[in-house]
């Protein structure tokens, strides 16, 4: 399956659908040692695939666990330069659609995944914490430490 993205020229786009999952205060996070940040579970959502779909699909490959929807929580339009990675020297721009998921209750995780042939880790982050790592998207902890109703509208531009 291919994710809906494409690279022309210095430009880079994908449409991905991400989670957050919130157990006992603390929201979940993936990082790997290629990596210098932590980001959302999620990814690219494939040509044919709902984001609901692609949402329960990521989850489960990275939690190895099958968490259900809430409800779609956020969209966030993302602008972006990587400065070193896979998409170094590009103007990264994404779309995200953010599900809340519900609660299991438990901590509990059986991540197994892998992301470019390297392992990815799993961390439960307080969310009192969150300014504390380097963690994509970066206005998780604003929007989890408040109140909010319906689906809400979040545009970053981390371009240097």
């Amino acid at each position: 399956m291919y994710d809906c993205g494409f690279t022309k020229e210095n430009n880079w786009f994908r449409y991905r659908a991400a989670a957050i999952i919130v157990e006992n205060g603390c929201v979940l996070f993936v990082g790997n040692s290629k990596e210098n940040y932590l980001y959302s579970v999620g990814g690219g959502v494939h040509m044919g695939e709902t984001a609901e779909q692609a949402v329960l699909r990521e989850v489960f490959e990275e939690t190895g666990v099958h968490y259900e929807i809430d409800h779609l929580a956020v969209i966030h339009e993302n602008f972006f330069n990587d400065n070193s990675g896979t998409l170094e020297g590009l103007n990264c721009h994404e779309i995200s659609f953010y599900f809340l998921m519900k609660p299991r209750g438990t901590q509990e995780l059986h991540g197994n995944s892998f992301v470019n042939d390297v392992k990815e880790e799993l961390y439960w982050i307080p969310i009192e914490d969150l300014d504390k790592y380097t963690a994509f998207p970066s206005f998780m902890k604003e929007y989890l430490s408040r109140e909010h109703s319906g689906i809400e509208h979040i545009i970053t531009d981390e371009r240097v």
